[in-house]
């Protein structure tokens, strides 16, 4: 299945967070026949300290056929479940907005049935721009605070803040309530556990549905080091205080992703299969 994946996927001229971020789940996730689709190019106007992804200038640059492209190989794969992700465009007028809607419906025009879940930017924090993917009707949106309000600074782009983050969440709760909403924590780059479960309490507090929570792993020498393999016990204790706070779902565990099986995980939350 791995070999087939990756047969479609460069068929259609798709790019996967999965290869350009150097994903640990890689073989996993392909060789059951999932992958998250990385759409609006590969190359990301910001620069954050995690993130193997190269960064740059895309000149606004666009492929008009993006969203016909991953419809297509979305169904040619028939998957029941996919995880649209990007690049941040802050290069586009919307940031990329308008393209992940129109991927959205174009997948869902062709299986009604397809549960989408969206990674997104955070478009500059624009509620209009944020609007456009809610009124396109993805069944999860996400979106990543990363890291705890102290280290944001130092691991992501200076463009990027906490506080615009959470807002972002609370913003697509606001203008729907029927989607589920979606942020992951990496650990290891030097919180404490205490604000770990702060950061929880945060996106509690802006109404997050799920929550991921995985190690940060170096994946290259001129990205952040390391500073703490968390053991397998503090997972299980991050897991079962996310639960108590009220997350539907909770992830944890040294090789999490925020997309890491996430169709298995939806389905068994939300649809109790």
């Amino acid at each position: 299945m791995y070999a087939e994946v990756r047969r479609v996927l460069r068929r259609h001229r798709l790019h996967t967070v999965c290869e350009e971020a150097l994903c640990p789940n890689i073989g996993e996730c392909w060789g059951g026949g999932t992958a998250t689709i990385m759409i609006l190019g590969d190359i990301c106007t910001r620069g954050c300290r995690f993130c193997a992804v190269k960064s740059g200038n895309p000149m606004g640059l666009l492929d008009r056929s993006e969203p016909e492209n991953v419809a297509a190989a979305v169904n040619e794969l028939n998957l029941n479940y996919v995880v649209l992700t990007s690049v941040c465009r802050d290069d586009l007028p919307d940031g990329g907005a308008s393209i992940y809607a129109d991927t959205v419906r174009a997948i869902k025009h062709l299986n009604k049935d397809l549960l989408v879940e969206v990674l997104i930017p955070d478009f500059n924090g624009r509620t209009e721009d944020i609007k456009k993917v809610v009124d396109s009707h993805p069944d999860v949106i996400a979106h990543n605070v990363e890291t705890i309000r102290r280290l944001t600074p130092s691991v992501r782009d200076r463009r990027a803040s906490y506080d615009q983050s959470l807002k972002v969440l609370r913003t697509v709760k606001h203008l729907d309530k029927t989607i589920f909403t979606k942020s992951s924590i990496m650990v290891g780059l030097g919180e404490t556990c205490q604000e770990v479960l702060d950061t929880m309490r945060d996106l509690r507090a802006a109404d997050v549905d799920f929550i991921t929570v995985g190690q940060y792993l170096r994946p290259t020498p001129s990205h952040l080091p390391v500073a703490e393999y968390v053991p397998p016990t503090v997972f299980d204790f991050y897991r079962q205080e996310a639960l108590k706070l009220g997350f539907k779902y909770a992830a944890c565990g040294p090789l999490v992703r925020s997309s890491y099986r996430a169709g298995e995980f939806y389905i068994k939350a939300v649809l109790g299969r």
